[in-house]
């Protein structure tokens, strides 16, 4: 006696549905996880944008007073080693942070290399999933930049008078060295004058 194919088939159902459903059901975790993972990127490159925008700030502050002195090497080196640096480039990394989608909390780093701490939390959600309690679930992150010397350079010795003529002679600038480069300053063209980012490296601190 043959047993009944629609016995079989009858069995069979209830399973397939269970394995059906179960497969759903991981799916929908997944694309739970990755919306927070999604959320959690997002809130990094807030956090990491801002805080380079806030340090990026003060390190042109500090090749414009570079700029202004140039002419006088000997206040060169507080100015290049960062000793000068007024640290009010928060608004900036509140600025990126929105144009993220995300606001900042930015505080100063006081010290050597000078920098910025951020911390950010996303305005969006992780919005509905079925994990409970991601609907109302913003992501946060946090990020440090630092503004670090690049140059380095030796004074001319004997001072600026050579003691010869009416006294109006000066030595020649110091040349610079920045990273692989050397530069020869002249107030008088701006071709030799080394651009922010020359002077100073902006980077995420590890």
């Amino acid at each position: 006696m043959r047993p009944s194919r629609y016995g079989d088939a009858g069995q069979a159902f209830p399973i397939y549905i269970t394995v059906v459903a179960g497969l759903l059901f991981l799916a929908f975790a997944y694309l739970a996880v990755g919306q927070a993972a999604a959320n959690r990127n997002g809130a990094q490159t807030a956090a990491d944008a801002a805080a380079l925008a806030a340090a990026q700030e003060t390190r042109d502050q500090l090749a414009g007073d570079w700029l202004e002195v140039v002419a006088d090497p000997a206040k060169w080196e507080d100015i290049l080693d960062g000793d000068t640096a007024v640290l009010d480039g928060c608004w900036r990394a509140h600025e990126l942070a929105a144009q993220n989608d995300a606001t900042a909390e930015c505080t100063a780093a006081f010290g050597l290399p000078p920098g910025y701490n951020v911390d950010v939390v996303t305005n969006k959600t992780v919005g509905d999933s079925i994990v409970p309690g991601t609907e109302d679930k913003k992501s946060t992150a946090s990020a440090t930049a630092v503004i670090e010397p690049r140059c380095t350079f030796d004074l001319p010795g004997g001072g600026s008078d050579d003691g010869e003529g009416d006294g109006n002679d000066t030595l020649p600038l110091p040349q610079l060295t920045c990273g692989d480069t050397n530069w020869d300053p002249d107030p008088d063209e701006p071709t030799t004058l080394p651009h922010p980012e020359d002077l100073f490296d902006v980077h995420l601190a590890d």
